[in-house]
């Protein structure tokens, strides 16, 4: 598939799998505690990965280990606590707005740690999505109520993920996607998503019965379509394009989230459907620039 193309296809993809998190981590929360929900969802992705990293072995990229380290710790282990943690406390629409805050970071941590270049109207797009993103997230019952604690942990989660994504692309793009993340969930997080589990008092209190089966049902379809295959769609993305561009799926995530609601029966409003068209129009902005060169 022609690279401008596929890009935008796995954009679309990676919009509706990340969407569809926050109402999976919210069904996992009805079940487990929220450092279990993080946990397992980490161990999960890395257990099923686990095959295909010991058949690449060979290809395990020792010398850039340190960078294979900082990028799955940023971008698939802090930020899987973090968001559970804060979803106990905040609507999902503030999860939302707050994660659709990755593409600034992204500016921000690429123009400081790797010396991408940003031109003026990729940041415009950015900003009229971020815009849009802020309609569609304050136009809901909950969306304006803002407790300071759980909102610096979404910022501290969606900042690691700009670290992450900067980071893969400047140093981990000559490794496939699924090589890259069989080794990141497999090889770095398998143990201590592990110890977590255990700190978190996953096996002290463990009761098999029904409960724990939906609960392990909604944090499999997390880990495996939200963690392991998303993450392998992103650094898919991270190769044929820009950190930038990459970063601006957090921008359709909340469209994804609304449709989620409207399925759970909530109403959308007229706020909610103008904040999507502004979305869209900011990531159509962003859409007519060549991809910023580093």
């Amino acid at each position: 598939m022609n690279p401008d193309k596929e890009k935008w296809v796995l954009l679309v993809l990676l919009s509706v799998i990340w969407g569809s998190s926050f109402i999976l981590i919210k069904k996992s929360l009805e079940h487990f505690s929220p450092y279990e929900v993080g946990a397992l969802r980490v161990l999960i992705a890395g257990i099923i990965l686990l095959p295909l990293a010991i058949i690449n072995i060979k290809k395990f990229p020792k010398k850039h280990l340190k960078w294979l380290i900082l990028a799955a710790v940023t971008g698939n282990f802090i930020p899987m606590f973090l968001f559970p943690i804060a979803e106990t406390k905040v609507s999902s629409s503030i999860a939302g707005i707050i994660n659709s805050m990755m593409p600034i970071f992204v500016i921000i941590v690429g123009a400081l740690l790797w010396k991408f270049q940003t031109t003026k109207r990729q940041i415009v797009g950015v900003v009229i999505s971020f815009t849009g993103a802020c309609i569609l997230a304050f136009s809901g019952g909950e969306g304006g109520e803002f407790k300071l604690i759980p909102i610096l942990l979404l910022l501290l989660a969606t900042l690691m993920y700009a670290i992450s994504t900067t980071t893969v692309k400047s140093r981990l793009s000559d490794i496939p996607a699924k090589i890259l993340s069989a080794f990141v969930f497999s090889f770095v997080l398998i143990l201590p998503s592990m110890i977590a589990l255990v700190f978190a008092g996953f096996f002290n209190n463990l009761e098999v019965n029904s409960s724990l089966w939906e609960g392990l049902g909604f944090v499999s379809l997390l880990s495996v379509f939200g963690t392991g295959l998303a993450m392998m769609l992103n650094y898919r993305l991270l190769s044929v394009s820009t950190p930038l561009f990459a970063s601006t799926v957090t921008l359709l995530m909340p469209i994804v989230a609304i449709v989620w609601g409207l399925l759970d029966g909530e109403k959308l409003t007229l706020m909610q459907g103008f904040g999507g068209v502004i979305i869209l129009a900011g990531l159509i902005f962003l859409r007519q620039m060549p991809p910023a060169k580093k």
